[in-house]
């Protein structure tokens, strides 16, 4: 029983054989595509983000929980804002990927932008001016003469404000500008040592929140914001409505116009596209509700920034989530979605591999059948015009060559489907060895 599985199974040997090259060529096609289409991301990522106690700060510690949960790793990387971010992130030094940048960074500054691509506008952050009760500013043209913070120059603010004050007629030399961060110039303003500072922040910033509800201070309304939206296209126009902050206490007690550019994430163009699948899915899940300033589903948007949208972050705009990752693991839905490249080239491949390799199959078994009519041949060429005093030396000694072919034959396995082939083979040789036992006989 044991002989006759053997003997019916399928010959994968001679089928490998036979698929050989185009196993081969396979494994070369799946190898360039995995290399070509990059399908699995670095498990690490570093994000560039603001100043302690900043809106860019809380976020990024956000950002890292969402992707700790399909195993990528965010190192977050504290910096004065926007600017020393847009640096790190111009540096081929640096080892930051992805940054934090307000809108109109990089406005007019066609360099800044190459090897940038944005990951979409995420919120606006307004511009807050806050000032000592005791200073009664209604108009930026009032601040002249006063001690006013407006961050180091790493931050964005420092250009903004200048720009907006040189809107009114104020030129930086008509004010004291204080270059602290965000912490110790609030320190300053509650001491009483400056009279105002500004912030361009998310609501919220613990600052924000904190300075928003301390009696003496006061926040500045811009009441001409509509018109510095039209001078400004990166800035929208903004309010914050009345009793926002708290109800109870009526804070604020009206409503305060205000200025905003919008947050920003900014990657090196380099960036894994799955990275930056995760991200802007982070990024939905971080900005897509209500706030202050916005509605539900506002946020994150391809609008508001003049840095070019990352191919992959559009698609994302467009169509939601990747159709494989609303229903499998990250890991896996990625290597499927990136690997369709090789899907095609198989097919490509396999179809017309369909047809050549079954008959190669075929031939590769035939020919161990095949090959021993060679050797028959042989053998009746052998007893062709012999000599008659060599006629029985010739004649017994491929007899004997016969009864050796036979012998090996019969330790042919092949598939059942071929067994006529075999057992043909054996009843030729069993007619050469009649042909020859015939000539042997006395005339």
């Amino acid at each position: 029983m044991p002989k006759i599985l053997k003997f019916s199974r399928f010959s994968l040997h001679d089928f490998l054989v036979a698929a050989g090259p185009a196993a081969v060529a396979i494994i070369a096609t799946c190898l360039l595509a995995y290399w070509w289409v990059d399908p699995s991301p670095p498990k690490h990522v570093t994000l560039s983000t603001g100043q302690e106690n900043s809106a860019y700060e809380a976020f990024g510690k956000k950002y890292a929980a969402a992707l700790a949960k399909v195993d990528i790793g965010v190192t977050l990387k504290p910096s004065l804002g926007s600017q020393e971010n847009l640096q790190r992130l111009r540096d081929p030094s640096s080892d930051v990927d992805i940054a934090f940048v307000q809108s109109g960074s990089t406005q007019q500054e066609e360099a800044e932008r190459k090897g940038l691509v944005s990951l979409g506008s995420l919120f606006t952050e307004p511009v807050w001016l806050f000032l000592r009760e005791a200073k009664h500013v209604h108009q930026l043209t009032q601040l002249k003469g006063l001690r006013i913070n407006v961050g180091p120059d790493g931050t964005g603010v420092p250009k903004l404000f200048k720009e907006i004050l040189s809107l009114n007629g104020v030129e930086p030399a008509d004010l004291t500008l204080g270059a602290l961060e965000n912490t110790p110039a609030t320190v300053e303003l509650l001491a009483g040592r400056i009279d105002g500072l500004v912030f361009s922040s998310a609501p919220d910033a613990p600052l924000i929140q904190m300075l928003l509800q301390t009696p003496g201070i006061k926040l500045f309304d811009f009441v001409q914001a509509e018109a510095y939206t039209r001078r400004f296209p990166f800035l929208s126009h903004v309010v914050l409505p009345r009793g926002i902050v708290d109800l109870g206490r009526d804070i604020p007690p009206k409503d305060y116009h205000l200025i905003a550019p919008t947050a920003t994430l900014v990657a090196r163009e380099q960036l894994h596209p799955a990275l930056v699948d995760l991200f802007v899915q982070a990024a939905s899940d971080i900005h897509g509700g209500a706030g202050w300033f916005q509605k539900k589903g506002e946020f994150p948007t391809a609008s508001y920034t003049e840095i070019a949208v990352s191919p992959a972050a559009q698609k994302f705009y467009k169509g939601g989530a990747p159709l494989l990752q609303r229903y499998l693991p990250f890991w896996v839905a990625n290597l499927l979605e990136r690997m369709w490249v090789v899907v095609v080239a198989l097919g490509a491949l396999i179809l017309p591999l369909s047809r050549i390799i079954p008959p190669l199959y075929v031939w590769k078994v035939r020919s161990r059948v095949y090959r021993w009519y060679g050797q028959l041949r042989a053998v009746e060429q052998a007893i062709e015009d012999v000599s008659q005093e060599h006629r029985e030396s010739v004649y017994r000694a491929q007899l004997e060559r016969l009864n050796d072919i036979e012998e090996r034959v019969n330790r042919i396995s092949i598939p059942l489907s071929f067994a006529d082939e075999l057992y043909g083979l054996r009843s030729h040789i069993n007619f050469v060895r009649r042909r020859i036992a015939g000539l042997m006989k006395p005339d």
